[in-house]
C-alpha cells in the first residue's frame, strides 16, 4: 500500500504511469465518481479513449469542446483521459490549477511531426508569414504560433485572416491542404500527418461501398486527399457524431479514429456503424496513444494526483496567447 506522495511519485515508472496494482474488488467507476467529489475534480475525455473512460467522464468531446470545458471549468483538479498536448493546453488555460494525465507517454504522432527546432528554422525562413497551427501541437509549437485552430474552427479562424496575409499552417499538411481547398488559400504547409488518419485505405473502403451500397463514407479532414475523395461527408469529429445523428442515412462507413464510434452507437443504437479499414492488417485505426489510458490509470491519477503536467510559466505564458485567441474567434462564429 502506498501511504504519501513521495512514495506514490517514485512508482511513476519510466513508462510514464503510476505502476501500482489495483484491487481487482474494487468498483472504479463508483470509486472514481467518489473521488471527484472529494477533490473537486473533473474528467475531460476525448472521443477517442476507451468506452469505459468515456462513461465515466463529466465531459467527452473533441479539441475545441475539450479546450472549452478547460477554459471554464470551476474544478481544482483537471484529469485530462486524453493525450500529451491535450492536458498541456488545459494546463496552459489554468496554470494555477492541478492537471492529471493517467500516462505521459499518451503522446501523439502529429505533434511529434514537428520538431521545435525544425519548425523555427522553419519559420524564421518565411518571415511575413503569420502561424496558424493545429491544436495538435506542442505546446513549444503553440508558442510559436499566432492563432491556434481546430478541425471545427479552422475555416473561421482563416477566414478571420485577411486574405493578403500569407499564412504557414502546421503541423497537419492534410488538413491544411483540405483548408486550402475550401478557403481558396494557398497557406504555406508544414509537412506533418496523423499515422491512424494517414492509414486508411481507399482500395477496402471502395470495396466496402460495393457491399454496402447504401452507406455514406464520412472522413475527418485528416484524412488524405483520396480518402476525403470517397467521403459523402468531411468534419471534426463532433460534426462527424452530429452527422450520423440527424442524417437519415442507416450505414456509415466512419474514416476516424474508432474511439468515435462508442459515441455514434449510443446516440443511434438502431445504425450500422462501420470503422473504414487501414491498408494493412493491424488495427491502426485505434490510436496507440489515446488507447495508453486505461480505466486503472485513471482511477490511480485521481487516487495519488499524479502524473502531473508541469510546465514553465515563459511557456505557459507564450503559448496561452494563440490559444486565448482562437477561444475568442470561435466565441464571436458562435462556435
Amino acid at each position: 500500500m502506498i501511504s504519501t506522495f513521495q512514495q506514490a511519485k517514485e512508482k511513476i515508472n519510466e513508462k510514464g504511469f503510476l505502476d501500482i496494482e489495483v484491487d481487482v474488488n474494487l468498483d472504479l467507476f463508483a470509486d472514481i465518481e467518489r473521488l471527484k467529489k472529494e477533490k473537486n475534480a473533473i474528467v475531460l475525455a476525448h472521443y477517442y479513449q476507451e468506452p469505459d473512460i468515456q462513461d465515466v467522464a463529466d465531459y467527452i468531446g473533441d479539441s475545441l469542446g475539450l479546450a472549452q470545458q478547460a477554459a471554464k471549468t470551476k474544478a481544482d483538479i483537471i484529469v485530462f483521459a486524453g493525450v500529451h498536448f491535450m492536458a498541456e493546453t488545459a494546463k496552459i488555460l489554468n496554470p494555477h490549477k492541478k492537471v492529471l494525465l493517467p500516462d505521459l507517454k499518451a503522446g501523439c504522432s502529429l505533434a511529434d511531426a514537428a520538431p521545435t527546432a525544425l519548425f523555427k528554422a522553419f519559420k524564421e525562413k518565411h518571415p511575413d508569414h503569420i502561424v496558424i497551427s493545429y491544436i495538435n501541437c506542442t505546446a513549444d509549437i503553440k508558442a510559436m504560433s499566432d492563432i491556434i485552430c481546430t478541425s471545427s474552427n479552422a475555416e473561421k479562424i482563416i477566414e478571420s485572416v485577411p486574405k493578403n496575409q500569407p499564412i504557414i499552417f502546421a503541423p497537419d499538411k492534410n488538413l491544411g491542404a483540405y483548408l486550402n481547398k475550401k478557403t481558396g488559400r494557398n497557406m504555406l504547409l508544414w509537412n506533418g500527418a496523423c499515422m491512424v488518419h494517414e492509414i486508411f485505405s481507399v482500395e477496402k473502403i471502395t470495396k466496402l461501398k460495393v457491399r454496402h451500397p447504401s452507406a455514406k463514407v464520412i472522413a475527418h479532414p485528416e484524412c488524405e486527399e483520396a480518402v476525403l475523395r470517397l467521403a459523402d461527408y468531411i468534419g471534426s469529429t463532433t460534426q462527424l457524431l452530429q452527422y450520423t445523428k440527424v442524417d437519415t442515412t442507416q450505414t456509415y462507413i466512419v474514416a476516424t479514429e474508432s474511439g468515435i464510434l462508442h459515441q455514434m452507437q449510443k446516440i443511434s443504437p438502431h445504425k450500422i456503424l462501420i470503422p473504414a479499414p487501414p491498408d494493412n492488417n493491424c488495427a491502426c485505426n485505434n490510436c496507440p496513444y489515446m488507447k495508453l489510458n486505461t480505466l486503472e490509470k485513471l482511477y490511480l491519477c485521481m487516487q495519488y494526483e499524479l502524473p502531473e503536467i508541469i510546465m514553465d510559466d515563459e511557456l505557459l505564458e507564450k503559448s496561452k496567447k494563440p490559444i486565448e485567441r482562437m477561444l475568442e474567434i470561435s466565441a464571436k462564429a458562435g462556435l
